[in-house]
């Protein structure tokens, strides 16, 4: 697989900008205030991990027409002049008294009517990523400019991928594909499970992956409790179950799945629950098409997964993926979002076995305008054995 090239054209934030005016125009939205990590790089392509750092708040100002404007860090000037963005207004940070409020306010005014609205995101899993305090007082300069909810815009676009996206996506794919492949080489009955982890980003690191901010999973005897703790130093045994679930990164893009193995001969229930685990993911890839919505994957899977209970305990069954390792929309039998070309989502039926332990499985998929595609490998009905 050649891989593709690095960042993104003009054009692309370009079209970004555009689509997104074009919906603040229809919701009377005169601008966009960005303040977390996925907006702002999607509309200006400012990569980069300094967000790990809470000190600083950053800006980025979509108005009604134009490119965006960065109001951020003087710290970040260098870096922002490397994106397509030319409008670039700083102030040394941090400031314990105005952490960019100011300059952030009289910018907004300036590109704003009195009484305008602007309009930030303020649903299902946005963050405001500034001080409340200093929200407040910007609300405060504002007036009677009004700080409102976005309509969903960046969200509604963040939904479809473009092509250059999709092939940042694939590439992360196959990086995890690659490692997983790896894994017995690291894996094996009296290697302590927190080593696996470690070694475990090493394969992937050595594959190609820019980092691995994300790899959960579990061990144990004929299954694992859950798929958050972290790994302990308990080593692996003959009649586990390994799981690992990574989230790696290429260029800014996330894979998310995860692969199922059995140190040794797997018992017979987890060869039944890994069976059920495939049947059931392929039973939602076969509907993943437009004319379906999220809740038909739900049921699909579920189906599989807890055919005879009345109501599912399981949450939700899978995501979207993207920028970020988990994205709009979660699929559970309350969303009705329509698939639409474009989408990237993750399939993941889980399934409790009659000792109380439990597996998951997790897929990376695409809708396309035809039947879906995968993107990470698909795996066959019998769990890998090592």
């Amino acid at each position: 697989m050649i891989r593709p090239a690095r960042g993104f054209p003009k054009a692309e934030f370009e079209s970004r900008t555009s689509r997104a005016q074009r919906l603040m125009a229809e919701n009377d939205i005169s601008a966009l205030l960005l303040t977390t990590e996925a907006e702002v790089r999607y509309y200006t392509g400012f990569l980069t991990r300094f967000w790990e750092s809470p000190t600083r708040p950053w800006f980025v100002i979509l108005p009604a027409t134009g490119a965006p404007i960065a109001v951020i860090p003087s710290i970040g000037a260098h870096l922002m002049r490397q994106t397509w963005i030319t409008d670039i207004r700083t102030w040394q940070a941090p400031d314990y008294i105005d952490d960019g409020i100011s300059l952030l306010a009289s910018t907004l005014i300036e590109v704003t009517a009195a009484g305008a609205q602007i309009g930030i995101a303020d649903q299902m899993e946005s963050s405001l990523r500034m001080p409340l305090a200093g929200f407040r007082r910007l609300e405060q300069i504002l007036a009677p400019r009004a700080i409102t909810g976005d309509c969903g815009i960046t969200r509604q676009l963040r939904l479809v991928k473009s092509d250059t996206e999709l092939a940042k996506i694939r590439t992360a794919t196959a990086i995890a594909d690659r490692a997983f492949d790896r894994l017995p080489e690291i894996a094996q009955a009296g290697v302590p499970l927190a080593q696996v982890f470690r070694d475990f980003q090493r394969l992937c690191l050595e594959e190609g992956a820019d980092y691995v901010p994300y790899l959960a999973g579990g061990a144990g005897h004929g299954g694992y409790g859950d798929v958050i703790s972290p790994a302990t130093d308990r080593p692996l045994a003959r009649g586990d179950v390994l799981m690992l679930d990574t989230g790696l990164v290429w260029d800014g893009y996330f894979c998310d799945f995860d692969r199922n193995f059995s140190i040794g001969p797997p018992t017979s229930a987890v060869v039944s629950a890994h069976e059920k685990l495939i049947d059931a993911t392929q039973a939602a890839f076969d509907i993943a098409q437009s004319g379906s919505v999220i809740s038909d994957l739900f049921h699909a899977m579920n189906a599989r997964i807890n055919p005879t209970a009345a109501s599912s305990d399981a949450g939700r069954l899978g995501h979207g993926l993207g920028m970020q390792l988990t994205e709009w929309p979660s699929i559970i039998a309350a969303d009705h979002t329509p698939l639409v070309p474009g989408m990237v989502l993750t399939l993941e039926p889980g399934i409790t076995l009659p000792d109380g332990q439990i597996m998951v499985h997790e897929e990376n998929i695409v809708v396309t305008e035809g039947a879906a595609e995968w993107l990470s490998t698909p795996q066959p009905a019998d769990i890998r054995v090592i």
